[in-house]
């Protein structure tokens, strides 16, 4: 691939069930799967997108713990999957990162359960990436979702992820492995 992938997990601005305007709690899960998933297929960067002071504490004290030697010698492939881990207070601060870090802005991409103008679909933004060096920045939201101002501002939505039957109601950590199969795995079909 030419193109560098990140990946972001939005806990601000959320949706509740009740389409209030949130910041969702990051779960210890989010946080350990989903940067094992992203180190799996070479995410340069996995932003955890949150600005409480209470909730970035917990993440400190998680990551803190793996990656002390205690840690370490329990389980050494945690730690090594939270050298990627970086927290931003927004998502425009985890662009910026990419720009930085890049030279160029990257495309924002991020997921939903319906499809939209700007939807694109995973064999062209892996088309995408194969051909063009502008990287990828691909949000994941928490809670019901992002607002809908928030979805508007981004480049592309990547199709739904669909099941065999009419239930779809995957937890983000399952849904951000298989988004990253989709777009950096393997060509098995070839």
């Amino acid at each position: 691939m030419k193109s560098s992938l990140y990946v972001g997990l939005v806990h601000y601005p959320i949706y509740d069930k009740h389409f209030n305007v949130i910041a969702t709690a990051i779960t210890n899960y989010d946080l350990h799967d989903i940067s094992r998933s992203a180190k799996t297929y070479g995410v340069k960067k996995y932003f955890i997108i949150h600005h409480v002071p209470g909730q970035l504490d917990m993440v400190h004290k998680i990551m803190d713990f793996w990656e002390s030697p205690a840690g370490r010698k329990y389980n050494a492939y945690r730690t090594q999957a939270f050298d990627i881990v970086d927290i931003r207070p927004s998502i425009e601060d985890a662009v910026k990162a990419v720009e930085e870090a890049e030279g160029k802005r990257p495309y924002v991409v991020t997921t939903d359960a319906r499809t939209y103008a700007n939807t694109i679909s995973y064999k062209e933004l892996r088309r995408k990436r194969e051909e063009d060096d502008t990287p990828v920045l691909l949000l994941f939201g928490t809670g019901y979702g992002m607002t809908k101002e928030t979805m508007e501002q981004f480049d592309y939505i990547l199709e739904p992820v669909y099941g065999a039957g009419e239930y779809n109601h995957l937890s983000v950590r399952s849904a951000a492995a298989i988004i990253l199969d989709r777009l950096a795995g393997e060509e098995w079909w070839k």
